[in-house]
């Protein structure tokens, strides 16, 4: 597996400017705010460095059980294109990510997950697109949820708060295997390691800002965020299916689709001069159904 360079070069070009400028933050769009000061109680590179083992380990082992998607695959392909169209944008909500070795990863499992380790190291689940049969945009609404709570540090956050010291013991064998969805094989070895910062869970706060932020992002980059209140529509009638380890912390799909929709007015113009238009000249916004 090798590190997409690419996007970090890209992030670093269109970001450097950003996280070295004294002017302030222009507040178009989601309100920037600061960083919480209690971050610092828990080590950045600590963390960080923690983080790539686990995400190289887990890569690894999928890899030499077939499960990780090889460079070449059509899937891949598309993720990492949107992913280039984001990460530009993230220094806005963390001035580090302009030095983060931003890595897009695809994982042969049913289960409909994605994560973002701490450093930008992101893994989509084959299921999650194929099940929900995604639009660009709504891939751009759920990588930038999952982004931002790299961005926002909600892992650090959560480990100053004690919860990371509780995760190893839920993460033995079996129990890591049903949430990847995978092959036993791949993580029986790694369950020490390997899925710590995926199945954190993170606060209804966290979980809100995490939508918010990742729809301003994904609007910032071209992506429709009105795609946000398509997918947590699909996600609720998934679940209605089936129980979806995605949703089982986060806020319930009307409440955050209520939040999206009180915060369309500026999420919208913002994705309009994306677009280079004007607002009404946006057409509808047109999903597809999910998969039977």
């Amino acid at each position: 597996m090798k590190p997409l360079a690419y996007l970090v070069l890209a992030a670093s070009l269109c970001c450097a400017g950003a996280a070295g400028a004294k002017d302030p933050v222009v507040q178009d769009g989601i309100a920037v705010k600061p960083l919480p000061s209690y971050r610092v109680l828990a080590s950045e590179e600590k963390l960080e460095r923690e983080a790539a083992l686990q995400y190289t380990e887990l890569m690894s082992r999928a890899s030499e059980k077939k499960a990780l998607a090889p460079a070449n695959h059509p899937q891949l392909i598309r993720l990492r294109a949107i992913a280039r169209r984001i990460i530009p944008h993230t220094a806005r909500w963390n001035p580090d990510a302009a030095k983060w070795d931003w890595q897009v990863n695809l994982l042969a499992s049913k289960q409909v997950n994605a994560f973002c380790m701490p450093g930008g190291r992101i893994a989509f689940f084959t299921g999650i697109l194929s099940t929900l049969n995604l639009t660009d945009d709504e891939i751009a609404a759920i990588m930038g949820h999952e982004i931002t709570h790299a961005l926002r540090e909600h892992g650090r956050e959560r480990m100053v708060k004690g919860t990371g010291t509780q995760l190893a013991s839920r993460l033995i064998g079996a129990g890591v295997a049903a949430y990847f969805g995978i092959d036993p094989r791949v993580t029986d070895s790694v369950a020490q390691q390997a899925g710590q910062f995926v199945v954190l869970k993170f606060s209804r706060d966290d979980e809100r800002e995490a939508d918010l932020v990742g729809l301003d992002l994904a609007a910032r980059a071209g992506y429709d965020p009105r795609a946000g209140v398509a997918l947590w529509q699909k996600m609720a009638a998934l679940g209605k299916r089936q129980p979806l380890e995605f949703m089982s912390t986060h806020p319930s799909g009307a409440d955050r689709i209520a939040r999206i929709n009180a915060h369309m007015n500026v999420l919208l113009p913002r994705y309009a001069r994306a677009k280079g238009v004007q607002g009404a000249q946006l057409p509808a916004y047109r999903t597809t159904a999910l998969s039977n």
